[in-house]
């Protein structure tokens, strides 16, 4: 989740309905400018009882972050407390319960993309060593109850926790108990945006069985493979899902801003602190109606900061969010932005992959996002076939796209590599979930502790 900074007084007011498109138009970007912004969360473990280390604790989230500064990272403090690091290759960031984020910074390749996480990795992991800690790539915390875990010190977090069992019974599991992948792409216009949003939210449940990797649950199988893409089937109704108008005839910058107005706030920042406006609307506040701040417009900032809590499958603020992966391995990190790099920045692979799903219905669409946190590679897809009869055609189409790019490393190698563990997984018709699975029902002997061996980085 984003982390905020003091925004100064200049701020533009949004006193124009139409001011609330600019950042969407402010994305827009010829082809040679498009970037790539990878996101990964882990799960922070102490290596002696496997217990998630509290912020202030010897040792803890606080020490960590403290000692990641020797790498030229910048602290970001909120309310006297180091919250974030900002550097070179993005940020760093605290999830609710202390899950370590790296954003990392807009980069134009796959192989700087895979550079960018190595040096992260390196160096949490030296820091780690250090201070006992371990760092896990699962999509879910495998044994930890909710009573387990601490509570990071950021103002958001703590309107969001109070909030959340309000309007859903898992709000809390998601931010307390998962980890993601994610990445951030460019659009060129209305209509690239519209094309790659459609494509992006189709194959966004493809997405999520390629990468399923959270079948445990407080130390035994959850009956799920994606147990996370679950999750958010019952976190808020009012900013997730898979968002049926985006496939709709005439789609495009005001209709999401449609969407967003009609999702309730969460906060309002002023003056380095954050102001519960739970539930509240984004229209009165354009009207200077909001009860926790009357008479007051709202800044481009508020703005800005309301687009970053809707969390569909796909996201659209000044560039698209893909975010449907679960947390995984070194490997993973990598291959999720050449998965969707492949499809969506070259036009012909894009086109191909939207010829592919353009027929299916908005219910058809809905039953594969409903099945696949289950079912994974085996959820059904239109004309009686399963998930996994297409997946090796969409991995094709993204390495078309990859190879169109001709982004070569120093060996001459291009991008389409990075596929390797996604094709993998489609050969062997066998998801990372089903492979913990596997272990935990043979050489685990029904014991899900060896995962801190098998998946720490």
């Amino acid at each position: 989740m984003s982390t905020r900074t003091d925004t100064a007084k200049a701020d533009p007011v949004i006193e124009h309905r139409d001011q609330l498109i600019l950042p969407m138009q402010k994305g827009e970007k010829p082809k040679e400018r498009w970037r790539i912004g990878t996101e990964h969360e882990k799960f922070v473990f102490d290596v002696r009882d496997h217990h998630a280390p509290a912020y202030d604790e010897k040792g803890g989230i606080r020490d960590l972050l403290v000692a990641l500064e020797r790498y030229d990272w910048e602290p970001i403090v909120e309310g006297g407390n180091i919250i974030a690091l900002s550097g070179r290759d993005g940020a760093v960031s605290l999830e609710p319960a202390g899950q370590l984020e790296l954003s990392g910074a807009p980069l134009e390749n796959l192989h700087q993309t895979c550079a960018e996480t190595g040096r992260h990795l390196k160096q949490v992991k030296e820091v780690g060593g250090e201070l006992g800690k371990g760092f896990l790539g699962l999509g879910m915390w495998p044994d930890k109850t909710r009573a387990d875990l601490p509570i990071m010190p950021k103002g958001r977090y703590a309107i969001m926790l109070d909030h959340m069992p309000k309007v859903g019974s898992m709000g809390l599991d998601m931010m307390l108990r998962t980890c993601t992948i994610q990445v951030n792409l460019d659009y060129s216009s209305e209509a690239d945006m519209a094309e790659k949003f459609r494509v992006g939210l189709a194959l966004q449940p493809l997405a999520t069985a390629l990468f399923a990797n959270s079948p445990f649950t407080e130390g035994k199988p959850n009956g799920y493979l994606s147990y996370r893409s679950h999750i958010w089937t019952d976190t808020d109704p009012h900013r997730t899902g898979m968002l049926p108008f985006v496939f709709e005839d005439g789609f495009g910058y005001e209709r999401y801003v449609d969407y967003m107005l009609d999702v309730p706030m969460y906060f309002v920042y002023r003056d380095g602190k954050y102001i519960n406006a739970a539930g509240l609307s984004f229209r009165d506040f354009m009207k200077g109606e909001l009860s926790v701040l009357p008479g007051e417009l709202p800044r481009e900032s508020d703005w800005i900061d309301h687009l970053s809590t809707a969390f569909p499958e796909v996201r659209l603020k000044s560039f698209l969010e893909m975010r449907g992966a679960d947390g995984g391995p070194w490997k993973r990190i990598c291959a999720l932005p050449a998965f969707w790099v492949g499809l969506l920045y070259d036009q012909s692979a894009l086109d191909a992959a939207w010829d592919l799903v353009k027929g299916w219905t908005m219910e058809e669409r809905q039953l594969l996002r409903d099945s696949v946190p289950k079912l994974g590679l085996d959820a059904p897809i239109p004309g009686g076939r399963k998930l996994i009869d297409i997946a090796g055609e969409v991995l094709d189409i993204s390495t078309t796209g990859l190879v169109a790019r001709g982004e070569v490393n120093s060996m001459g190698e291009n991008e389409s590599g990075f596929l390797e563990p996604l094709r993998d997984t489609v050969r062997t018709g066998k998801v990372p979930a089903q492979k913990l699975l596997d272990l935990y029902h043979g050489a685990w002997d029904g014991d899900v502790s060896p995962v801190y061996d098998e998946m720490a980085f």
